[in-house]
């Protein structure tokens, strides 16, 4: 008999039960999902590189011996200030770097299409399993069941406080409390190339439409929104670590058993 798991109103009382799908009696593979998290991250990596003749372009050339000299490639010329300089050389100012980064270099990590889906259903696993997510660090009652399945009336709330308190009623105000009161700042030059702030991450809401919750939840801290056809793992297990503290609404979960499990 299969297990049977309640779904919410926005009230945060119990609507109905249905049932639990297979997905969700798989053990995760730990490895697979660190591989397609891995994957996918590689694949949003922009090439970056340096100019082939950057460094080169001067008309600098070695003396040879005899001139009491170290022997470098010199700059030509007479009667200017940097004539006669050191120039072209890994060591000089201005010079070359000896092993530059390539924008040629290969950054793509694949991983086969089966062991990418295995992994996907792997992360959706742990989402169901309570060691998990408390392992993660989010923060959440011993008597919350999960997964946590909310009515598709969900995806159609467009105010922020409205999402908020629904998630209040289901149990979730010290994880929101959690992910608010842990932003800090970055060490290190990060906070000047757009990332100063380290921010927690939240529930993770998955939807079948979008009928105004994007806009309504994209400013509450560490929330993120998808919909179940663009689900992976770097939002199941951000950082590779699975167990993601995960909010179905029903037309969502139900998709959950198109997946053939064996």
């Amino acid at each position: 008999m299969a297990k049977k798991v309640n779904v919410l109103g926005l009230d945060g009382k119990k609507k109905e039960s249905i049932d639990l799908p297979k997905v969700f009696s798989i053990i995760p593979r730990l490895d697979l999902i660190e591989r397609a998290v891995i994957s996918t991250q590689a694949a949003q990596k922009q090439p970056q590189g340096r100019d082939p003749l950057a460094g080169k372009k001067n008309t600098a050339l070695g003396w040879g011996t005899g001139f009491a000299a170290a022997r470098v490639p010199r700059l030509r010329g007479s009667g200017y200030m940097t004539s006669r300089n050191a120039g072209f050389a890994p060591g000089v100012v201005g010079g070359r770097l000896a092993h530059p980064p390539r924008a040629e270099k290969i950054t793509v990590k694949r991983i086969n299409r089966k062991e990418k889906h295995s992994a996907l259903l792997s992360a959706i696993s742990a989402t169901e399993k309570h060691e998990f997510v408390v392992k993660r660090g989010h923060r959440i009652d011993k008597k919350t069941v999960l997964p946590i399945i909310i009515d598709d009336k969900l995806q159609t709330i467009k105010k922020t406080t409205q999402i908020i308190d629904v998630l209040n009623k289901i149990g979730l105000s010290e994880e929101l409390k959690r992910v608010k009161d842990n932003v800090s700042i970055r060490a290190g030059k990060g906070k000047r190339r757009g990332r100063k702030y380290k921010k927690r991450k939240g529930p993770l809401i998955v939807i079948k439409d979008n009928f105004g919750i994007y806009k309504a939840a994209r400013n509450i801290p560490g929330i993120d929104i998808i919909k179940f056809e663009n689900l992976n793992c770097n939002l199941l297990a951000p950082g590779t670590h699975c167990g993601r503290l995960t909010i179905w609404t029903q037309s969502a979960f139900n998709q959950l058993k198109k997946f053939e499990v064996n």
